[in-house]
């Protein structure tokens, strides 16, 4: 049999012809089948076109309805302006929105059930979003069932509560939606004192409310008296004119009181928060490598999810051995080295990341490049202390010095001016080594001098601007970490250099110094010791995250992740890390609970 010499053809302008024929017969009057009336205008149709895109005029027009044999319907409900546009958008696939037409398009939308119209105005919304119609928004999205506008314009009025209140708009906020906000748990920028004094204003506005104490015991109930101090609750009564012969006055004191009994105190770290709401306490790991080798990826894990996500990158080229430290939940990245043309380069640079703001800055670069050095901050300063550097020059110091002891200079960081200046130099050269901070004390430990491991431990005075030598650690230890806890300086992981065999081994130890007695003492084997771990403290727990078993890239751990509870002295195994990693950095962060990110991908191997 002779071949077919079958072909497919398909014109890409088909589709566009045949709506520009159509709306041409609808314009023209021809074919027409049907008149939709609004509001005393009528618009003529074909039936065929309606039905094909809207699922309210399919059913309409082929089930067994009286419409089905009419030449005219009436839309109640709509507007004619809206119909008209939703016409034209059905005979060319393109509409016109502005903030004129936008209520009466989606109303029509909403009514005959066109969804893409529908999704188009949801998107329209959020994008005109500002804190002078987002109540009107949120009240639109409530109307219409748009329960991902909805939520959105709730997370933005509590993203940008603190300029919401000097509007009008909370004037105009419904109980329902006052209530949503204070219980949705979304992250807000102001103080829990402004929160109360939202609710406060909105129920002395409202004079049903204000004689109506099991409202106001609703209310006022949402609000986190715990996160508020006694003068500020009385300090707001009174700027508010609540007397305390008021009924409002004794519940807002009285619940006040209570929350106090029952709520354990904020720990230090939740203190920098601005607020807690919506935000809980993640462990986050840094950059780091993997199988596909060395990542800026920051991935962060929820304890009420279980999950590990993707936060973030580090703004910069691929890199490794920075420091990071957090001050008021902003994360700190700064200094590290890249490698081009297997070349080692190190460089000075520092970036911040706000979870709240899910945004980078730049901050000012170190007077001199540094990797593999400690960063910790100490009350609001930030210290960089030792490491390697590339720098061999200084306008501050002494050329000379500087190489020779690059190594062992010191430098802090003022947010405030967003500059950095060197403090007195470290006694000795050391990379390698670890920092922790305590009351107003800098205290930093081990680490390398050239090739020999360091055992020594200094603390530096931030006040007094002076270091001072402490009793050394029971072992040498390099690459460890050093985090500080109930008052107490623990050492944990790391490596020492056997003389003898010249080979690197573990230590499995986690040591505490104490320093009203001044001493070291072993608290603790590690279950799993391993090289090139990622170490991190979390409230009062240590957690120990990937590494190698050995001193060999192969010999992975598979990502076990174990856990020290140092009140309770006990070992726990956590959920694995999805991948293999090594060299990571971690640290505790508050993250927004309602991030929506994508979970780390599990290796195949």
């Amino acid at each position: 049999d002779r071949t077919l010499n079958t072909i497919f053809f398909e014109s890409l302008s088909h589709t566009n012809t045949l709506l520009n024929g159509l709306n041409e017969l609808r314009l023209k009057g021809h074919l027409i089948d049907i008149t939709l009336t609004a509001n005393g205008r009528s618009f003529r149709a074909h039936r065929a076109v309606l039905a094909s895109c809207s699922e309210y005029f399919r059913a309409m027009f082929t089930d067994a309805m009286k419409e089905s044999q009419q030449n005219e319907i009436s839309l109640n409900g709509v507007t004619a302006a809206g119909i008209e546009l939703l016409l034209e958008y059905a005979y060319t696939s393109k509409l016109e929105l502005n903030l004129a037409n936008v209520q009466d398009v989606l109303s029509a939308a909403s009514h005959i059930q066109l969804d893409a119209v529908v999704e188009a105005c949801s998107n329209y919304l959020q994008s005109q979003l500002d804190v002078d119609n987002c109540v009107d928004i949120v009240s639109i999205a409530e109307m219409y069932s748009l329960d991902k506008l909805r939520q959105r314009v709730y997370r933005f009025i509590c993203a940008h509560l603190s300029e919401f209140v000097k509007t009008h708009e909370i004037g105009v906020l419904a109980r329902h939606q006052l209530e949503h906000i204070l219980a949705c748990d979304y992250p807000v920028d102001c103080s829990e004192v402004v929160v109360l004094n939202i609710v406060l204003q909105w129920i002395k506005k409202s004079e049903k409310t204000l004689h109506d104490v099991r409202i106001c015991n609703r209310l006022l109930g949402l609000v986190r008296m715990s996160e508020v101090a006694p003068g500020d609750v009385e300090r707001t009564l009174q700027a508010l004119g609540v007397s305390p012969s008021c009924a409002l006055y004794g519940v807002t004191k009285s619940l006040a009181q209570a929350q106090k009994r029952l709520t354990v105190p904020l720990n230090n770290q939740e203190n920098a928060l601005v607020n807690s709401r919506g935000m809980e306490l993640a462990l986050v790991k840094v950059g780091g490598f993997g199988l596909e080798g060395i990542t800026n990826d920051i991935t962060y894990y929820l304890p009420s999810v279980k999950k590990w996500r993707h936060l973030t990158s580090i703004p910069h080229v691929e890199q490794c051995n920075y420091g990071i430290a957090t001050l008021r939940n902003e994360l700190y990245v700064v200094g590290g080295c890249y490698n081009v043309c297997l070349k080692e380069y190190i460089h000075p640079f520092g970036f911040r990341f706000s979870p709240m703001s899910n945004s980078w800055t730049t901050i000012a670069p170190m007077q001199q490049d540094r990797c593999r050095f400690s960063l910790n901050f100490v009350g609001e300063f930030l210290y960089a202390v030792g490491g390697a550097s590339e720098v061999d020059d200084s306008e501050d110091m002494d050329p000379g010095d500087l190489v020779d002891q690059q190594s062992a200079t010191a430098e802090c960081y003022d947010p405030s001016t967003d500059k950095w200046n060197y403090i007195p130099m470290l006694p000795g050269n050391r990379t390698q080594h670890a920092g922790a901070a305590q009351d107003h004390f800098l205290y930093i430990s081990g680490g390398l001098d050239r090739h020999r491991v360091l055992s020594s431990f200094y603390r530096y005075n931030t006040k007094m601007q002076v270091w001072e030598q402490l009793p050394p650690m029971l072992t040498p230890r390099a690459d460890h970490m050093m985090v500080s806890i109930n008052d107490r300086i623990y050492v944990c992981g790391g490596w020492t250099e056997r003389s003898m065999a010249d080979t690197r081994t573990l230590i499995d130890t986690i040591d505490v110094y104490n320093k009203d007695s001044c001493t070291w003492e072993v608290v603790t084997h590690i279950p799993t010791p391993r090289f090139h771990a990622g170490i991190v403290a979390v409230n009062t727990k240590i957690y120990i995250i990937g590494g190698f078993y050995s001193d060999s890239m192969f010999d992975l751990t598979r990502s076990v992740i174990e856990c020290y509870d140092v009140d309770t002295n006990q070992w726990t195994s956590v959920e694995r890390y999805p991948q293999n990693i090594w060299e990571c950095n971690c640290i505790g962060l508050y993250i927004p609970k309602c991030r929506d990110d994508m979970e780390v991908i599990v290796d195949d191997c």
